[in-house]
């Protein structure tokens, strides 16, 4: 009996590693999104991705079917909707990159749907929320990543001496 679970524990390691080998790069671009980091300093998306990957490895026996990598993608967005409050506080600067100007559910959002091309209805359905929702929710991040709001530019005030 043992021999067996020891087998079955080896089999799961290979299985779940090749997952990771062929998964990781495109997830941790998805929590590198999320978190709105630059790509080459992204500490809190590869915290996210090593916490959704290893609830994922936890219930890899019990996937029965299901895809792991919907799975993964699933728990990296409901750790990260959890969690962007604590990130996305009054004192924090705000975070970089093309999405820096999103909220974290407009980013949520926005990136499930377009970078990950996941189903209005399913994002809808992971997130709680009516699909209309999650439509206005999307065409807002959109308009405001392509057409950002201009810094207004207030003309230098120049001190003239008294004559």
């Amino acid at each position: 009996m043992r021999e067996r679970n020891v087998a079955q524990a080896s089999r799961r390691d290979r299985e779940f590693e090749a997952f990771v080998a062929g998964a990781a790069g495109r997830l941790l671009q998805t929590a590198t999104l999320l978190t709105a980091e630059p790509p080459d300093d992204n500490p809190r998306a590869r915290r996210l991705l090593t916490h959704a990957l290893a609830h994922t490895y936890a219930v890899w026996d019990g996937l029965r079917g299901e895809d792991p990598y919907d799975r993964t993608r699933r728990e990296l967005a409901l750790r990260f909707e959890r969690g962007a409050w604590h990130h996305h506080g009054f004192f924090r600067p705000p975070p970089g990159g093309v999405l820096r100007a999103l909220g974290p559910l407009e980013r949520l959002v926005l990136v499930l749907r377009l970078y990950e091309g996941v189903a209005e209805e399913q994002t809808a359905a992971l997130l709680g929320m009516p699909a209309e929702r999650v439509r206005a929710i999307c065409l807002r991040a959109m308009a405001t990543v392509l057409h950002p709001r201009r810094e207004k530019s207030v003309p230098p005030v120049v001190e003239v001496a008294p004559s």
